[in-house]
């Protein structure tokens, strides 16, 4: 307690806090900084989240401008099987078309081409890949799926590109894509007459 405490009555009094005060307020201390730590490191793995959601929406953009542009040519950008880490881009969409081009160079794209160090590529999203399928009538999906941190809740089950790509080892929190991030778009190509 803070205050005055005399043994006997005409003696010198001691002033301060007792030790069981200092004590509480280290606890309580030591509660808070543990609480600050566990907030930065959620908030870390939040920004990645964030960063990865953005990677993927230029992306997505960037394939569904790329059909609308060639607008003639929009069913060649569909993708016979998902554009993987291990697809192989130069051998895979070698040709010299623009639709092939495009593809290739989005698939360049998924795989972190923009940005290395040394022979790694680090400029997208973590497993990033991609999909382009025809939906009829004009209308192409367009899906970017990638591997997220955490665990959420699992993409609908129409969004098939990266679909159980992304589950963990036996164990793993990461099961029945909880982990697969997905974002898609629907490019409508209208008929000109």
């Amino acid at each position: 307690m803070v205050g005055r405490t005399c043994l006997t009555a005409g003696a010198a009094c001691q002033r301060g806090s007792s030790m069981i005060e200092v004590l509480v307020t280290i606890v309580i201390i030591a509660f808070g900084l543990l609480g600050m730590a566990g907030l930065q490191s959620r908030m870390q793995v939040s920004e990645v989240e964030a960063y990865q959601r953005a990677q993927a929406l230029l992306l997505l953009n960037d394939m569904a401008n790329r059909i609308a542009t060639n607008r003639g040519s929009a069913l060649s950008y569909v993708t016979a099987s998902t554009i993987s880490p291990s697809t192989a881009c130069a051998t895979d969409f070698s040709g010299t078309t623009m639709p092939v081009v495009d593809k290739r160079e989005w698939c360049l794209a998924l795989q972190g081409a923009g940005e290395t160090k040394g022979t790694s590529k680090l400029g997208a999203m973590l497993g990033g890949r991609g999909c382009v399928e025809s939906l009829g009538n004009g209308e192409y999906l367009v899906t970017v799926a990638w591997q997220g941190l955490l665990p959420l809740s699992a993409p609908v089950a129409s969004l098939t590109c990266g679909k159980d790509a992304y589950d963990g080892a036996s164990g793993s929190a990461c099961v029945s894509d909880m982990c697969r991030r997905v974002v898609s778009t629907v490019v409508r190509i209208a008929p000109l007459t």
